[in-house]
């Protein structure tokens, strides 16, 4: 990028700032929260190529979780060994999802209430330009255009700032709940394949039944007394 160039947007990020007041400092603190968030949300539900993976590429990880991707192959080796049963496999997918997806639904909810946050400081940054630019009106005097101009710049400042921060955390936030909804799906659809994988081995049974011993039947006489 041009030198000149640089110099004259970085002036201009320094003029918005000087600018908007107070709340530019919160928008700023709140900006880096939510941007952090969203990127950690973003990076602990990305997973290439499981919504494109059919069931003959899931049975082969299955079979072989070498070939799977890594952190896939963690979860394939957690949900099989050690297993002793279909009900051990139907447990550790639950406990999979109990750890996983309530973890990511707080991410998610907190990222929301930040995108909301935004727009709300912005318009706290309004409310305060508007009230010094009356202040200015009330009580007049010959700097009464300057005070004005700056209560003006300071609430539209405030309002594009808390737009233009609130808008990619809203984008993060649809994005993190789509790849949430994915993530479920593909957990469900790898039971099902794990499931019919191993149904062989453990003769079909979801869970062991234990065979109560017959009672013994007293022998009736048939002998007359």
């Amino acid at each position: 990028m041009n030198p000149a160039l640089e110099r004259t947007v970085l002036e201009q990020l320094l003029h918005t700032w000087s600018t908007g007041g107070w709340v530019m400092i919160a928008l700023a603190i709140l900006g880096f929260l939510m941007y952090a968030t969203a990127a950690n949300l973003l990076a602990s539900l990305y997973y290439r190529g499981l919504k494109d993976a059919t069931d003959t590429v899931l049975k082969g990880w299955i079979t072989s979780p070498e070939s799977a991707p890594r952190r896939i192959r963690e979860l394939i080796r957690y949900t099989q060994d050690g297993v002793q049963s279909l009900r051990h496999i139907e447990g550790r997918f639950r406990e999979v999802e109990a750890y996983k997806v309530p973890q990511v639904d707080r991410k998610i909810t907190s990222l929301g209430v930040m995108v909301v946050a935004a727009p709300l400081f912005g318009l706290l940054g309004t409310v305060l330009g508007m009230l010094l630019t009356f202040k200015a009106i009330g009580v007049g005097g010959s700097s009464v255009s300057e005070i004005v101009a700056k209560g003006i710049s300071e609430a539209l400042v405030a309002t594009q700032t808390g737009l233009t921060v609130a808008l990619p955390g809203w984008m993060a936030a649809f994005l993190a709940k789509r790849w949430r909804t994915e993530y479920v799906a593909f957990l469900a659809r790898l039971e099902s394949v794990t499931l019919r994988h191993f149904r062989a081995h453990f003769h079909g049974m979801t869970r062991v039944v234990a065979r109560r011993p017959k009672a013994a039947v007293p022998a009736v006489s048939t002998e007359p007394n």
